[in-house]
C-alpha cells in the first residue's frame, strides 16, 4: 500500500460538480492499493496515518498527529499512485490491486482511522473526483507499507 498525506486548511471533494465530502483542518490522503495488498499493511497505514507527527505544536515543531489536533482526514482511494512509467511515458497500472479487493481494503482502512476517533471524510470508490484543497505548510508526505 501507498499513501500520500497533505496537511490542509480544507478540502472539499465533488463529484460531477456535487459536493460529497468536505473537511476543515487535517489531510488530505491518497490511497493506493498494490496487488496482494491485505489487512495486515492497511493496519499498518491506519496506524502510520493517525500518528504521523505533521502538525505544529507551541513551539512551532512537527510534533502533533491529526488527532492531536481535533483534525479530519479527507481519505481518497486512487489507484495511480501505482502508475509506473519507468517504460514509456504512458502509466502502466499492473501492480495496482483489482477495483474489488482495492475497495474492501480502503473501506477496512477508512473504518480503522475512525475507530482512532478521527473525523474521516471519504471519496466515492471508483469515480471521477475533484479535489479542491489548501495546503498548509506545504507539508506532504509518501509512505509505502
Amino acid at each position: 500500500m501507498k499513501f500520500v498525506a497533505q496537511r490542509v486548511s480544507c478540502a472539499k471533494l465533488t463529484v460531477n460538480g456535487e459536493p460529497v465530502s468536505e473537511i476543515g483542518r487535517g489531510l488530505v490522503v491518497y490511497f493506493g492499493v498494490k496487488a496482494g495488498d491485505g489487512e495486515k499493511q492497511a493496519e499498518k497505514c491506519a496506524e502510520k496515518i493517525a500518528n504521523l507527527r505533521v502538525f505544529r505544536d507551541g513551539e512551532g515543531k512537527m510534533n502533533l498527529s491529526v488527532g492531536d489536533v481535533g483534525g479530519e482526514v479527507l481519505f481518497v482511494s486512487q489507484f495511480t499512485l501505482y502508475g509506473d512509467v519507468r517504460k514509456g511515458n504512458r502509466p502502466s497500472f499492473t501492480e495496482a490491486e483489482r477495483p474489488d479487493r482495492a475497495r474492501l481494503l480502503y473501506e477496512y482502512t477508512a473504518d480503522l482511522l475512525r475507530a482512532r476517533n478521527i473525523p474521516v471524510a471519504t471519496g466515492i470508490f471508483g469515480a471521477d473526483m475533484t479535489i479542491e484543497q489548501r495546503n498548509d505548510g506545504p507539508v506532504t508526505i509518501l509512505c509505502e507499507i
